[in-house]
């Protein structure tokens, strides 16, 4: 049995929480499942968030000359619901499932660094709080999600709008930072005897990926927004056209950032796919060596693409031809993994469950927003369709068709994993096609609009443009999304009140998150696992054949800490709870505050940030 160390009771200000309970133990904890259920469910509250702002948003456009919403309140719903759902919804979500699954993926107890984990998701919700504290002062930014200049300096946006979206992104970049150094580090150095990178679950090589994508790419649009800040407040020149700066400047440090992070946001959604359609093929997944190459291939490529968004700025001849050469190029590994995808799928016992289900509305998804992309590596293509609602439906195929039904894939299948229960199949049936109609009827009468000319950006357009009905069905379709997410909510609540007990491999699963109990014990593994190769798990229940058959009990973890062989006591020594990642996040909180409100409250924030800090690292250990 596996004996788990006791917290010894400290006294002073150094001395951990003993045995939290409560509100106290998740305020506390270092624990990465229960940081991924703190970031799983704060991504469901923006999520609900953001498309009440879009519902709000299709509403004002479903008839022309509509006057439900003003045109200032339109520009700010759609600044803030570009900007909740890329940094608010999807990526946290992503991370959520980092923390959740990657350790048990890779025979880990927990990750690399326990408490900047817990350290990145506060300073994250610090973020999101301090970005919609604007709509509490009523002083929303409204310049776009994108934030070009110079509409954002004071010039144009004379009230403090802006900021909020410049102090809450630069804070968010903190945590995604925080993030990615720990999962890159934890995937290095956390990993089984035995897994090799080339024996690394597909989900966690998207996370890797990931990681260094966020590292990487982050202090390039922290840059920028500290440029903008001063600018703002300093009265300094970066973007200020009328002190002769180059509003260009803004354009390619966002989207040298912004690109790569579209592929922050995808990674982590075909990662999941990878791992969902092997188990519910039948099948181990097609190319494995390929879809690592081409994940490899898409970070690199990802960081050379960027001004495919800027070919109506005058690039000049040389520079537009590199980019559409790029841009065509990272199709290349993005085709490998979609027929890999579907190699895996075909000849397979196909299981049509809800999480199948999404893992193929993902793939199907995923490359008609692929297709139309790559149209837009042709620079007369691009200059037609640029800013108008063609784009708009190219992006939310990527980014709502990719992203969000490849996370819903993981949430159906993860599930069991988390509660201990399976979600209602029936009820998950009607949430897909409700959601997988819904989002067609929404977006592909985009594209519609686009080519018959209807600019994106516009809150309003007369009658007899010839958009009127796609107008209306658009509508319509982003009503059925949402009549999906409440079946969804019904689903995630009927399922954790009386849901079927799952068991500890519901699926017949791959990877070594199934080894374990659902939900997985405090320490995840009694002993760390060996694997024998890839799929580690797969191989242990069939060692012989690689076949199906009855499974036999794994012998590194039942969940119960008791090794099936040996009946051996084994130590494991857990990470203390620890108050100061909050305190931490708490300090850049209000040192944001500062910057919106109270300049004197900025040098306290960052005295009690180092004070945070310095107390995390003298923390005694306990155990």
């Amino acid at each position: 049995m596996a004996t788990i160390a006791a917290p010894v009771a400290q006294r002073g200000l150094l001395a951990r929480p003993t045995e939290p309970t409560g509100l106290w133990s998740w305020l506390t904890t270092v624990d990465a499942k229960r940081i991924g259920i703190l970031y799983g469910t704060s991504a469901f509250i923006f999520f609900l968030i953001g498309g009440l702002e879009a519902l709000m948003m299709r509403s004002q456009l479903a008839v022309p000359n509509n006057t439900l919403v003003a045109p200032g309140t339109f520009n700010a719903l759609f600044t803030m619901h570009g900007t909740t759902m890329i940094f608010l919804v999807v990526m946290p979500m992503g991370a959520a499932f980092f923390n959740y699954i990657v350790p048990l993926q890779l025979g880990a107890r927990d990750v690399a660094f326990p408490r900047l984990n817990a350290f990145s998701y506060w300073v994250f919700l610090a973020g999101a709080v301090l970005m919609h504290l604007a709509f509490v002062v009523q002083t929303v930014p409204d310049m776009g999600w994108f934030a070009y200049a110079n509409l954002t300096e004071r010039a144009f946006s004379p009230n403090n709008a802006v900021d909020f979206w410049i102090i809450g992104l630069q804070v968010l970049g903190v945590a995604s930072l925080a993030a990615g150094f720990n999962f890159l580090v934890t995937i290095i150095n956390l990993r089984a005897p035995g897994m090799s990178l080339m024996r690394l679950p597909l989900f966690c090589w998207t996370t890797m990926i990931t990681s260094i994508l966020m590292v990487l790419a982050f202090p390039v649009i922290t840059v920028a927004l500290i440029q903008l800040m001063f600018d703002r407040l300093f009265g300094t020149n970066f973007f200020n056209t009328a002190a002769n700066a180059d509003p260009i400047l803004w354009q390619h440090l966002f989207w040298v950032f912004a690109h790569p992070e579209v592929y922050i946001l995808i990674l982590p959604a075909m990662g999941i796919v990878s791992e969902v359609l092997p188990v519910f093929s039948g099948k181990p997944l097609f190319g494995y060596p390929f879809m690592v190459y081409a994940v490899a291939s898409i970070a690199f490529l990802s960081f050379t693409v960027w001004a495919h968004h800027m070919f109506v700025t005058g690039l000049g001849p040389v520079a537009t031809s590199f980019f559409a050469a790029s841009t065509m190029l990272i199709a290349v590994p993005t085709g490998i993994k979609i027929f890999n995808w579907l190699s895996t799928a075909y000849g397979g016992a196909l299981r049509l469950n809800t999480a199948a289900l999404m893992a193929f509305g993902f793939v199907g998804m995923f490359t008609i927003g692929g297709l139309s992309g790559i149209m837009h590596a042709s620079p007369p293509v691009d200059t037609q369709q640029h800013d108008t609602y063609f784009i708009v439906a190219h992006f939310h195929y990527v980014l709502f068709g990719g992203s969000m039904f490849g996370l819903m894939a993981g949430i159906y299948y993860w599930f069991p994993k988390v509660t201990g229960r399976l979600l209602d199949e029936a009820i998950g049936k009607v949430h897909f096609w409700l959601m997988f109609i819904g989002f067609n009827v929404t977006f592909g009468p985009m594209h519609f609009l686009g080519i018959d000319g209807m600019p994106r950006r516009i809150y309003t357009y007369p009658t007899g443009m010839g958009w009127d009905l796609w107008n209306l069905v658009a509508t319509i379709g982003a009503f059925t999304i949402a009549l999906s997410v409440l079946a969804f909510m019904v689903n995630a609540f009927k399922s954790l009140r009386s849901g079927e007990i799952a068991g500890p491999d519901p699926w017949d699963g791959r990877t070594l998150e199934w080894s374990v109990s659902s939900p997985p014990p405090h320490y995840n593994f009694a002993e760390i696992p060996v694997a024998a190769g890839r799929d580690a798990f797969w191989l242990q229940k069939y060692p012989t054949s690689g076949g199906h058959g009855t499974a036999v009990a794994a012998a590194h973890g039942d969940g119960s800490g008791h090794n099936a062989e040996h009946g051996e006591h084994v130590h494991v020594h857990l990470p203390d709870p620890s108050y100061w990642p909050l305190a931490a996040g708490g300090a850049i909180f209000l040192a944001g505050l500062g910057v919106l409100f109270y300049l004197p409250l900025i040098p306290v924030g960052l005295f009690l940030v180092i004070v945070s800090v310095v107390a995390w690292s003298l923390e005694p250990v306990n155990g």
